[in-house]
């Protein structure tokens, strides 16, 4: 029997992209697929393939989902694809072991809520692995991936951006920031890297349109915390992200090589040539 990878799957492709990878290394994979957030389209995928079993649970059954991991005979997992942080405000119900969890911590943000969970995982003999094990290749490399280079105006308000979405990630806030001439429009909470760039398309398309000398342009710029913990909460960006920006009029999206997942790359970056969005890893 192939050995077993656990794979704690939230929303979006990254866990299917993540399964595929594992499956290319003969890994069975056990999914815990979450209700709230994973696509039932895990059923199919698992439908297909002896090597891929799915276990459906609630966000909030933290015990189900290391009961289910030791009787798999998993001691290894990942966590892959988002679990929206607003989850923790939501109707979900924590059995005992995550309220327990919840009532221990300092602050809920999304290190330190993950955090824990990876250490009672670790207690129970689960070692969570780097979220972007098997997928290195999709992390982004230095340098300009679209045809047209980022402006002199929009390197000025990518270094003012890094400034700000750094000193922001380090609170655990977010991880992207939206600028224009050096002044920050937009800055990511627990709404998500899209709707905070949605979120400035439409302050600026409640502005003025004529008399200001000012570049009404928008750069994106997306950071890891200084501190990236690559277990979960790996900064990602795809197709979507560029057709967010399209639809905001953002022109131009720079991101931390290295520390980054490019989903859909070629999508991703014919999408933004077509768009005349400058597409930069630093």
């Amino acid at each position: 029997m192939s050995p077993k990878l656990g794979l704690i799957a939230g929303n979006g492709r990254f866990p299917f992209l993540l399964l595929e990878a594992a499956r290319a290394h003969g890994l069975t994979v056990v999914v815990a697929a979450i209700k709230e957030e994973t696509s039932p389209e895990m059923d199919e995928r698992a439908a297909a393939d002896p090597g891929v079993i799915v276990h459906w649970m609630s966000l909030g059954e933290l015990s189900r989902l290391i009961d289910t991991f030791r009787a798999e005979g998993v001691t290894r997992a990942v966590m892959a694809g988002q679990v929206r942080h607003k989850q923790i405000f939501s109707s979900i119900r924590p059995d005992w072991r995550l309220a327990k969890l919840l009532l221990s911590l300092r602050t809920r943000n999304t290190d330190m809520l993950l955090g824990a969970v990876a250490k009672v995982l670790g207690d129970e003999g689960i070692e969570l692995i780097s979220s972007t094990a098997y997928l290195e290749p999709l992390l982004a490399k230095p340098g300009v991936l679209t045809e047209r280079p980022p402006s002199d105006d929009e390197l000025k308000d990518i270094e003012y951006g890094i400034t700000v979405a750094k000193a922001v990630a380090a609170y655990d806030l977010g991880q992207t920031v939206v600028i224009a001439a050096q002044a920050c429009v937009a800055v990511e909470a627990m709404e998500g890297t899209d709707a905070t760039i949605a979120r400035a398309g439409a302050l600026f398309a409640t502005l003025d349109a004529g008399g200001s000398t000012l570049s009404r342009a928008l750069t994106v710029v997306k950071v890891a915390k200084p501190n990236q913990d690559m277990r979960f909460d790996v900064p990602v960006v795809g197709l979507p992200t560029i057709l967010a920006m399209q639809a905001a009029g953002a022109t131009c999206l720079c991101v931390e090589a290295g520390r980054t997942l490019l989903f859909d790359r070629a999508a991703m970056v014919l999408a933004a040539n077509n768009a005349g969005i400058a597409l930069l890893a630093r």
